[in-house]
């Protein structure tokens, strides 16, 4: 598989078929810089194909972090193929080299560059308009779970006909809520800034940029732009969000301003008033007085400062009055703004704005004026033209100033960069410090599972030996019985059947000691006849005989009696044997079972323990590791406000060096105005005495002129004396004034200086504090839900196993019930049984063991039935 992660690579499939294969050197022309950036630099071009005016962004993607760069772009082209709407750009991509080229369909020009152009805020109906197309795009944005993240006035881009457009997805997000830090600092959301350490935001952040641009169009720069990025960023975490102000304020306001506005108004028409008469008096007196009024029209162009004065009032005046000098300012500042284009462009003008959300402008020659004597050339002009005329009507201001800025904030912009790949880099750490982390908890509960499995199947294997071992015990007792019973009844019969033949024998005796007896006694009868005696003697043997069998007769059915009896009697007492073997084979299976569920619940509560100090020293590590990035976070932030510190400072100390360096020429330029001053002065003096000489010579004797001249040129070389003592010591005054104002100056910037940064350096303190509590109160938080959590579970533990050892105890006493109940029921058939075959004294000569049970039995079902 290709390595697609490689800078520049294009084997991958996927990543080829973002970019055309043309060589986008061959298909554009005409490439003009419009922009310059971090990222690279914004060109403007043509399309040899279609003649259509394109903006190329060429970014490239080697030096350090290049895989970095690459993933970048990667993304953004992939989050532009994926979003097709009218307020967004239209993209399409070239890789050439080392660079990756993207150009779009139209030339467009950012809010920020028309700021710059015009010098002037935009009206509220413009900004209105912006803010309106800029919403849509955001409102399509958020619907498919996106967020731009990086909205400010130089990414909201105005095509020719005024189409608002949302431009740079490099800091997009394609998912929604996100928690990464990226973004402009001065637009920055606090949710953005704080969410590492608070959560994730969703795209409510764009909302909060979107009102930071609104208030970049009204007044040319967003909030806290005076401020150092860092410090900015510091201030907008730290502070709560600005309110909107009641209507009862505002109206205040309104009034206040409203007045204010009427008083200067007045002010400055009197003061105009005032000069307007003494000029007049001025010009009235010059009319009828000749040389005088010259004098003293020329002794008020000696003494300027009450006319600069009031220049500098009206002037201030004027600006203080918005609706005096804006048409003013912005017609001086639009035809000193566009001096590539000519004086046309002052004559634009604004149209009503659309539902759609288009500025719409009328249509004006943008070309320059032509001879007269060739009219057909303004008319011939191509429309393409027009677009690149206005194109570099935005070019000049704007490109300077962004190449300038570049080159002067790269320090700034490269800690900036340097800080957000931290903050990222912690990110990551910390995501992946808690993935591992996870793993292992994962891994460590199947592994517990896995013992606690296994132990369940040892101890079902053990209950499945133990039911067979007493399964083969009943068997084998059952064997047993059978073959005691059998060995019983041999015993008996074998008794029996030697009592029997004993029996026999004695009656075999007797019947030949009878036979005997009886022929003895017929011998005594010698006259009773032969044959009598024969038949009387076969009678008694008859007699006797059957007397035997009856005998015989009676012992077989006393011996068959008494070994039904044994036997019932034996069978009796096994199954007394029985009962109490399987009483206790289930008291020895309950007991395995007990001794399991005890072994079951430590080892599930010995879990638990394992699972919770695992768990309370994960969350130590992560939390450890937090502070700590965060500790290296306060420590880069401190560094990077130390260095900016250091930065302002040598700045302030070079500018200080350059104006004392400079404080010379200044001098010397202040001093040759003094000079002219004095020089003016002197000749106006002159003019005035040349005045006084000849009025004097004409109103005077001829005789005396020689001592009015003489006197006159007393006076004369006397004020002149005086002028040049006065000029000598305005010289000197003004010396030890300008070096004093210097060092006072230089001493104020310096203390101002010193105090904006002990301010932002108490700000950057007070936000590192609040972010140390606000780390502090989210781990109170979560250990508290993690013991929380672990109370919970440790509960719902107890509570299963008190469950199932009551579940256990309820089978108990049900498999015992059921056992003493069946082995009743058995013994009540076995009685009934001998009761039928006639055994009824066998009820009260029963075991004693057995009459115990039999009596427990009994007391067991009455005290259930009550319950």
């Amino acid at each position: 598989m290709p390595n697609s992660s490689r800078a520049g690579c294009l084997k991958d499939p996927d990543v080829a078929e973002l970019f055309f294969k043309e060589d986008p050197e061959k298909l554009f022309t005409d490439l003009q810089e419009i922009g310059h950036g971090s990222f690279g630099a914004v060109y403007f071009a043509r399309d040899v194909r279609t003649n259509d005016v394109v903006a190329i962004k060429k970014m490239s993607y080697l030096g350090k972090q290049s895989t970095e760069k690459w993933q970048d772009i990667i993304k953004e082209v992939k989050f532009l193929r994926r979003i097709k709407h009218p307020n967004s750009i239209e993209y399409k991509g070239f890789d050439k080299l080392v660079s990756v080229f993207c150009f779009f369909s139209s030339c467009h020009v950012p809010n920020d560059a028309s700021l710059l152009v015009h010098k002037k805020p935009l009206q509220e109906v413009e900004i209105a308009a912006i803010t309106d197309g800029a919403l849509q795009g955001l409102a399509y944005l958020h619907s498919h779970n996106m967020i731009h993240r990086d909205i400010k006035a130089g990414n909201i881009l105005l095509t020719e006909p005024g189409q608002v457009k949302l431009a740079d997805f490099g800091s997009a997000s394609i998912a929604c809520p996100a928690n990464s830090f990226v973004g402009t600092p001065y637009w920055m959301a606090p949710e953005v800034i704080l969410a590492m350490d608070e959560g994730q935001y969703d795209g409510k952040v764009d909302i909060w940029s979107m009102g930071i641009t609104c208030i970049e169009l009204a007044e040319r720069k967003p909030p806290l732009f005076n401020m150092n990025a860092m410090s900015a960023l510091y201030h907008i975490a730290q502070n709560e969000s600005p309110t909107l102000q009641s209507t009862e304020c505002l109206m205040f306001i309104k009034s206040v301003l409203t007045d204010l506005i009427n008083r200067t108004k007045d002010a400055v028409r009197e003061l105009d008033n005032l000069q307007y008469r003494k000029r007049k008096k001025i010009l009235f007196q010059e009319a009828h007085n000749g040389p005088t009024t010259e004098t003293q029209d020329e002794e008020e162009e000696g003494d300027p400062s009450l006319c600069k004065i009031g220049t500098v009032n009206s002037v201030g005046s004027n600006q203080s009055i918005p609706s005096v000098s804006i048409s003013a300012s912005s017609k001086s500042s639009s035809v000193n703004s566009l001096t590539d284009v000519g004086d046309d462009k002052s004559e634009v003008g604004k149209d009503e704005i659309s539902n759609n959300s288009v500025i719409h402008m009328p249509v004006k020659p943008h070309q320059r004026p032509t001879e007269p004597n060739n009219p057909e050339q303004t008319t011939q002009k191509p429309k393409r033209t027009v677009n690149r005329e206005h194109f570099a009507t935005i070019r000049t201001a704007s490109l300077t100033r962004q190449i300038k800025e570049h080159e002067q904030d790269s320090e700034l912009r490269q800690q900036m960069l340097g800080y957000k790949r931290m903050r990222r880099q912690h990110q990551k750490q910390l995501m992946a410090l808690e993935n591992k982390l996870k793993a292992e908890i994962d891994e460590h509960r199947l592994r517990l599972d896995k013992e606690l499995e296994n132990q369940r199947n040892n101890f079902a294997q053990e209950m499945d030996k133990l039911v067979k071992k007493h399964q083969a015990s009943m068997e084998k007792e059952t064997k047993t019985f059978c073959n005691d019973e059998k060995r019983f009844q041999q015993n008996i019969q074998s008794q029996q059947k030697k009592e029997l033949n004993i029996f026999i024998e004695t009656q075999k005796r007797e019947y030949k000691l009878r036979k005997e007896q009886l022929k003895e006694e017929l011998n005594e009868h010698q006259s009773t006849p032969k044959k009598k005696k024969q038949e009387w003697l076969s009678k008694q043997k008859e007699n006797l005989q059957v007397y035997q069998a009856a005998k015989e007769a009676e012992l077989q059915r006393r011996q068959r009696d008494f070994l039904e009896q044994e036997c019932r009697r034996f069978n009796k007492k096994k199954l007394i044997e029985r009962h109490n073997i399987e009483k206790d084979l289930l008291q020895e299976e309950l007991n395995k079972r007990q001794t399991q569920k005890d072994l079951e619940h430590a080892m599930l509560l010995r879990h638990h323990e394992s699972m919770q100090e695992l768990e309370f020293r994960h969350l130590n590590t992560i939390q450890k590791t937090r502070s700590e990035l965060t500790r290296l976070q306060h420590q880069t932030e401190l560094l990077n406000q130390l260095e900016y510190n250091k930065k302002m400072e040598r700045e302030l100390r070079r500018k200080h060096a350059m104006e004392v360096r400079q404080q010379p020429k200044c001098l010397k330029s202040k001093e040759q105005q003094i000079k002219k001053q004095f020089q003016d002065t002197c000749k106006i003096q002159t003019r005035q005495y040349k005045a006084l000489r000849n009025h004097l010579l004409e109103t005077t004797p001829k005789c005396e002129h020689k001592a009015v001249l003489e006197r006159l040129m007393v006076e004369q070389q006397r004020k002149l004396a005086i002028l040049a003592e006065q000029y000598d010591q305005t010289i000197s005054e003004m010396f030890s004034t300008q070096t004093l104002r210097l060092d006072e100056t230089q001493e104020a910037q310096r203390q101002t200086l010193i105090m904006q940064l002990q301010k932002e350096q108490e700000l950057l303190n007070a936000y590192q504090s609040k972010i140390k509590m606000q780390i502090e109160a989210h781990h109170e938080r979560e250990k508290r839900h993690l013991e929380d959590r672990v109370a919970l579970r440790r509960g719902l533990l107890e509570q299963k196993i008190k469950e199932e050892m009551h579940a256990f105890q309820k089978e108990h006493q049900e498999r015992t019930r059921r056992l003493l109940e069946r082995q009743a029921r058995q013994v009540e058939a076995f009685d009934s049984e001998s009761m039928r075959l006639g055994f009824s004294g066998m009820l009260f000569s029963l075991d004693p063991i057995f009459l115990i049970f039999f009596s427990t039995l009994l007391l067991n079902r009455i005290t259930v039935n009550k319950k």
